[in-house]
């Protein structure tokens, strides 16, 4: 419990608005799930950039950096994430 509300600050203050926008964070948050093959991660940060606005192009933009960065691997799980956006479609 404790460490989890550690994490909670944690994310709280790195995903705040700052020199960088809460959804171009979103976006970098969404590529290190893709490219660490973090599923969990995919679809937290997928419902986020919903949330915020996000067009599915951008998050097809995003998904081919990842794929460009990290190959094969990252092509599923950019897939994933394109899937995943989709699922939270209001």
């Amino acid at each position: 419990p404790e460490a989890m509300q550690g994490f909670s600050g944690l994310s709280k203050n790195a995903t705040a608005a700052g020199s960088i926008d809460e959804k171009t964070k979103e976006f970098i948050a969404l590529a290190i799930g893709i490219t660490q093959h973090c599923d969990g991660c995919i679809g937290f940060h997928a419902k986020a950039l919903r949330r915020l606005g996000a067009t599915k192009q951008e998050i097809a933009e995003v998904a081919a950096m990842c794929v460009y960065m990290g190959g094969g691997p990252a092509l599923m799980y950019a897939a994933d994430a394109l899937r995943a956006f989709d699922q939270f479609e209001a």
